[in-house]
């Protein structure tokens, strides 16, 4: 048995989590606990306005033959929000299905079964309830969801696996799981496709070539995410800090989103405003929702959008893929030669993709060392 120091107050029996006095997180500011939020560290988020409709998102057909149309609908999102809609990808619908249902029966597996594949330092394997807190400052613990990494496969005796987000997956026993691992492979595989071709229009949006993004350095040595998630029949209270995604955007390039027919997922498209004003973003049957991530913004000098979303339970279980796509480790993400001018000089400092994603990670997640096993001694 899995046991999570330190957080008496949920009521479950298989784990909890230990949470250090000293933990920090995004620009030194500490994490938040307790039952209740003080003035102080809600930061406003009780006056938060409610999602009262869905937003509207332009739909992109990847087999539109008019690129201008496709180049001009996504930079009318990317100035927007961020987020659009991606159909005709050329993934079928009945292995989408097929996904979708070998994630659940990962996730119906008993606690201890997915506790042996706990995610490992290359972020590779099974996270808990609770493990990740995307919004420690309006979160009064971590997320109601569990998730499950699976990255490029590379052999451990590869040198290329000594990169901090390449290596061996974890997977999942064929004799408990016969099938899944070809399924998520078939499916990384799959899901990279369709977000290379997003990049090439991406890349025409920033009057680029279409084929930047496709150099070695950037998404020819991709580091590339999926990850499966399943949010528990909670029901979220915002005003409390309850989420089961507190709000956040994405690290990365590019994210590439499919979800079941359960609602949740909302964005913010002005995080400064007061109230927030938070919209859901309707499921798209067979399609992905699209949104780009901080890394795109710190490229684009804040052309394109990276925008805050969440998602809140109304007490139904909730399934959804991920997929999410960065450059290579080395990488240097500087402000796009088409974004920059003698007005409008580079708002951000040149980075490394593997330095930036390894400090959002670690920002975000619970320590390993947190996750004790329980012999029946105490802890």
């Amino acid at each position: 048995m899995w046991v999570r120091v330190g957080d008496s107050d949920r009521p479950s029996p298989h784990y909890i989590l230990r949470r250090l006095p000293s933990e920090t997180r995004a620009e030194g500011k500490k994490n938040k606990s307790g039952a209740d939020l003080s003035e102080e560290a809600s930061g406003g988020m009780a006056s938060c306005a409610p999602a009262s409709h869905t937003t509207s998102l332009n739909c992109i057909s990847l087999s539109e033959p008019d690129i201008n149309k496709s180049v001009t609908l996504l930079k009318q999102a990317s100035l927007d929000s961020g987020f659009f809609y991606v159909i005709d990808h050329g993934i079928s619908q009945e292995f989408m299905d097929e996904v979708f249902a070998q994630s659940k029966k990962f996730f119906d597996l008993p606690i201890d079964d997915k506790m042996k594949l706990l995610r490992n330092e290359k972020h590779r394997g099974y996270t808990p309830i609770l493990d990740e807190t995307l919004d420690p400052d309006h979160q009064i613990n971590g997320d109601y969801k569990e998730g499950y990494y699976i990255g490029v496969e590379v052999h451990e005796d590869d040198p290329q696996a000594e990169k901090p987000f390449y290596g061996p997956n974890l997977w999942p026993s064929a004799d408990i799981l016969p099938g899944w691992r070809e399924t998520m492979e078939r499916y990384h595989k799959e899901a990279l496709r369709v977000a290379k071709a997003i990049a090439r229009i991406i890349a025409l949006a920033l009057d680029l070539d279409a084929g930047f993004f496709d150099k070695p350095a950037m998404l020819g040595e991709a580091i590339a995410t999926l990850r499966l998630l399943h949010y528990e029949d909670k029901i979220s209270n915002p005003e409390k800090g309850v989420f089961g995604a507190g709000a956040h955007s994405d690290y990365g390039l590019i994210t590439l989103l499919a979800t079941d027919d359960v609602a949740g997922l909302q964005i913010c498209k002005d995080r400064d405003a007061k109230p927030q004003v938070w919209e859901y973003v309707a499921p798209v049957k067979g399609g992905f929702i699209v949104n780009l991530g901080d890394m795109l913004e710190r490229w684009s000098n804040c052309v394109f959008r990276s925008t805050l979303h969440r998602v809140v339970l109304d007490g139904r279980e909730r399934y959804s893929i991920a997929y999410f796509v960065e450059p290579s480790h080395e990488c240097l993400v500087e402000c796009l030669p088409t974004c920059k001018s003698d007005t409008n000089p580079p708002k951000f400092p040149p980075v490394t993709c593997s330095a930036y994603l390894l400090q959002r990670y670690k920002d975000t997640h619970a320590d390993l060392s947190s996750y004790v096993q329980n012999n029946g001694s105490s802890l």
